[in-house]
């Protein structure tokens, strides 16, 4: 099978690397001559090009570019592909991407990997991105069934963790555990900002330890990517953030009033609850350090 990724930065270049590794033929297609030359001399695809034209003979697409350029790009290669192409994506939003691309396109497959770094770009790619890691696909009522079984099995050899729901139901799931998260956390960098005496903020800068890094981590990533993230999925995360700023209403409001004991009722339930959003990967990375350090 020969596949295409449209779109060689650090998620098309991972993807491209471990679909090589299966011994697939990949091609990439970047609109800088310079990351093409690097993908090839990585040994990332077999060929790429800056010409959409390169993928006129895969049997199945990736596009993998920024959340904002997913659409327009489909449109744009779709004369360059055969009908029975199969094309599929990488983008963080579901809804807007898939109403988007599916009445120009009968065979388009909505996914979204759920890994990444805080890094972005070819330089950074990496094998086994994806092992372990959730991978959506989101087909609707007119996604051929065929389709979404070649890209399951393509998503199955990568090691990831598959999942398939609606576009709609994706969103307002990510929205919760993806986006809202990023714009929390870039809230509290925002927030810290706005100390007015110059002594404190400066000391705050330089004692912020473990606790600050792990809560401001998202918020300080890809500057476009967040913003393409309350874009495309405006409504639920909207939705989210009032839901949150609700929330927040609730522990200030037990604050101001010393309801310790209330406060503490909420913490221990927040303690308990969170291995439930997490245990899925640490297992999963458990036993495969078990399996490496057996083969060693």
């Amino acid at each position: 099978m020969k596949i295409g990724i449209v779109g060689l930065g650090l998620i098309g270049g991972s993807l491209a690397w471990d679909l090589q590794d299966l011994n697939y033929q990949v091609i990439g297609v970047s609109r800088k001559e310079s990351t093409c030359n690097l993908a090839v001399e990585m040994g990332i695809v077999s060929a790429a090009s800056t010409d959409l034209d390169m993928v006129k003979t895969v049997d199945v697409v990736f596009i993998c570019t920024p959340l904002g350029a997913i659409a327009s790009t489909t449109l744009e290669l779709i004369p360059h592909l055969r009908e029975n192409t199969i094309v599929t994506d990488a983008g963080s939003a579901k809804g807007a991407i898939v109403s988007a691309i599916t009445p120009h396109w009968h065979n388009f497959v909505g996914g979204h990997p759920m890994a990444g770094k805080e890094e972005s770009g070819l330089k950074y790619a990496q094998k086994d991105l994806f092992r372990h890691n959730p991978y959506v696909l989101t087909p609707t009522e007119v996604t051929p069934q065929e389709s979404v079984a070649v890209v399951t099995e393509i998503v199955a050899a990568l090691g990831a963790k598959l999942y398939q729901c609606s576009p709609e139901i994706h969103d307002r799931a990510v929205s919760w555990i993806s986006h809202l998260p990023a714009m929390v956390s870039a809230s509290l960098i925002a927030t810290c900002l706005k100390e007015p005496n110059p002594d404190i903020q400066q000391l705050a800068r330089q004692v912020a330890s473990s606790g600050f890094k792990d809560t401001s981590r998202v918020g300080g990533g890809n500057p476009e990517l967040r913003r393409m993230m309350a874009e495309y999925n405006r409504e639920e995360l909207l939705r989210s953030l009032y839901q949150y700023q609700e929330t927040l209403g609730e522990f200030i409001s037990l604050i101001e009033s010393e309801n310790w004991d209330g406060l503490h009722e909420v913490l221990v339930m927040t303690q308990r609850s969170r291995p439930e959003f997490l245990n899925h990967t640490l297992e999963e990375r458990k036993k495969e350090e078990g399996r490496r350090k057996k083969e060693e």
